[in-house]
């Protein structure tokens, strides 16, 4: 057995961990996360039991190891002297750094982490499961509570602020530098109740926290907003949530102060604006006249846009209702993370 297929086979199974965690199986290292899983919603609120859930659903998905072996195949993966690749990390969702973390040690390079605080908790119960099925990975991993120093390359994930400290900080080594994008939905008004319903859950799913969630609509002039609201309505319990309703709340408020002119549906506040990023709570959107004039719009906002949700319109466009599924092979800011890796 080579050590990459070690290596597959361990990260296998993590996923089947959480295969037993969603069969509701009982076993230690389940009860350990289910108190991991408690542990980091009461210190994130945006991390709901429910939006958890739906990481780890995602990951007991993608960490199989036909999966994991259909996605390297087409990389020439060796046992090389390995570089150490410096990861700091995001925290808006649960887990949304474990792409990179996957990455670095599939390829098998060394990993020197950087959490963010937000996304600490579950992030190293995988590490130690991890570990637990493969003692080897115990001399690949180097988690930092501060600076990290001595690396090779570098893998940074923040805003558009810290991206600027980043490209500075790290000018000198080999870099992948991520700051905020958003992802667009274009509507062309023949949509199923079902297509706007599964469009429902790219915008509000993990709160809408998300580079991968919609936070910008196209829709054709004279469209039809009734259906629209109709189709969020099963969102509509998103406002009990004590973070959310504050930043809803707020959002309204302002609008109202500055007699900005907004649609609403009691969680939703639905804004025309030119621009691409929103606040959470709200959806811009602009209309459309000509569908190739539009096209060439976005082309011009590629640099800053993750995905868009459309049918038969753009070029690697996402299904309705797959914002938040990508493949393994999908990666952040189309830029693909082993080769990278691998560049010597």
């Amino acid at each position: 057995m080579t050590e990459l297929e070690k290596r597959i086979i361990a990260f296998s199974e993590i996923g089947r961990l959480l295969n037993q965690y969603f069969s509701n199986t009982d076993n230690e290292w389940i009860e350990e996360l289910r108190l991991k899983i408690n542990e980091a919603s009461n210190k994130n609120p945006w991390f709901t039991k429910e939006n958890i859930d739906l990481s780890l659903k995602y990951w007991s998905e993608k960490l199989t190891i036909k999966k994991l072996k259909s996605w390297l195949s087409s990389y020439k993966l060796s046992d090389d002297k390995p570089n150490t690749i410096a990861v700091i990390m995001a925290g808006n969702l649960p887990l949304v750094g474990f792409h990179d973390l996957l990455c670095v040690l599939i390829a098998g390079q060394k990993l020197a982490i950087k959490f963010s605080n937000n996304d600490d908790v579950l992030m190293r119960f995988m590490i130690k499961y991890l570990i637990f099925k493969n003692v080897n990975f115990k001399d690949y991993i180097i988690i930092n509570d501060s600076i990290i120093k001595n690396f090779d390359k570098v893998i940074a994930t923040g805003s558009n602020n810290t991206s600027r400290y980043f490209d500075f900080y790290f000018r000198n080594k080999p870099s992948i530098i991520r700051k905020n994008r958003f992802s667009a939905a274009v509507l062309s008004g023949k949509e199923s109740k079902i297509e706007l319903e599964k469009l429902s859950n790219d915008i509000f799913t993990f709160f809408g926290l998300g580079c991968r969630n919609v936070s910008k609509i196209y829709f054709p002039i004279n469209y039809n907003f009734d259906v629209f609201f109709k189709s969020m309505y099963k969102w509509k319990n998103i406002i009990y949530n004590h973070k959310y309703v504050s930043n809803y709340n707020y959002n309204r408020t302002i609008n109202l102060m500055a007699k900005n002119a907004f649609l609403e549906n009691g969680f939703l506040i639905l804004k025309e604006s030119k621009e691409n990023h929103s606040p959470i709570s709200v959806l811009l959107y602009e209309y459309y006249k000509n569908i190739k004039d539009l096209r060439k719009k976005i082309e011009l906002t590629e640099k800053d846009l993750q995905c868009i949700v459309s049918s038969n319109f753009y070029k690697n466009e996402v299904k309705f209702g797959e914002t938040q599924n990508p493949k393994l092979s999908d990666y952040a800011d189309n830029i693909d993370t082993i080769d990278f890796l691998l560049i010597k």
